[in-house]
């Protein structure tokens, strides 16, 4: 077994609280969905979010914060206070305060660093070894990348021969490149680097703004991704996540 496989198993992560982004709206899924929030999207039975704790309960996540907003309740009312042996905290958005604005309430919750996911997408990363990169990098972010071929939808993240972002490129049609996975590690101590107004987008106000004066690098997974922002991904992922 290789020395970083050694060290990589010995990485304690379960105290290492993960923030799911589960505020948003699924006004693109409205065609397929009830009104709900979109990580509540039912997939076989099951809301997606369920596949996201299910997840983190292999990783050996055990403490996660639901950064939440839209018709909440539902939320809350089907998850509770703790899921898959996985302790829950809420992060409540009185009003809409964007993907950036969101992650800083949540923060708030938060003693140094924290996973963050999306919540209405699955991307299959080691977070021991997101964290492990972490660590070698001395990253303000540490994000995860999917290498992806003839798409359009997605923006493509550029990186030094070091890992380090260097640009994040507009959406286009690309034949081959990598894309912001949307699993994070972020250090608590980032949001006393920025300048920032409540409500932001943590896109284009901190990971575009920024990505030439802070330290934000990215590491390739090879694992099962998918987004079910769009009705045609999340009808793919009735039938991938029966398996």
């Amino acid at each position: 077994m290789e020395k970083s496989e050694v060290r990589n198993q010995k990485l304690e992560i379960r105290n290492i609280p993960t923030i799911i982004l589960a505020g948003g709206l699924g006004t693109r899924l409205r065609s397929v969905i009830q009104d709900l929030p979109k990580p509540m999207a039912p997939v076989n039975g099951k809301p997606f979010l369920h596949y996201i704790f299910q997840y983190l309960s292999k990783q050996g996540i055990g403490h996660v914060i639901l950064s939440v907003g839209y018709k909440h309740e539902s939320i809350k009312d089907f998850f509770g206070s703790s899921y898959l042996d996985i302790a829950i905290e809420y992060s409540v958005e009185e009003e809409p305060l964007g993907t950036g604005g969101g992650i800083k309430q949540a923060f708030d919750l938060v003693q140094q660093e924290a996973f963050v996911l999306n919540g209405d997408t699955f991307f299959d990363v080691d977070l021991r070894e997101l964290k492990q990169f972490s660590n070698h990098t001395n990253a303000d972010i540490a994000m995860s990348l999917k290498q992806m071929s003839n798409f359009d939808r997605y923006g493509i993240v550029v990186r030094d021969e070091l890992d380090r972002a260097q640009s994040f490129e507009e959406k286009r049609f690309t034949e081959s490149g990598f894309i912001n996975g949307g699993a994070y590690l972020i250090q608590k101590k980032l949001f006393d680097k920025i300048e920032v107004v409540q409500k932001f987008s943590f896109e284009k106000d901190v990971l575009e703004k920024y990505v030439r004066s802070l330290n934000f690098f990215g590491k390739e997974f090879d694992g099962y991704f998918i987004d079910i922002g769009i009705p045609e991904d999340y009808n793919k992922a009735q039938i991938d996540f029966k398996s």
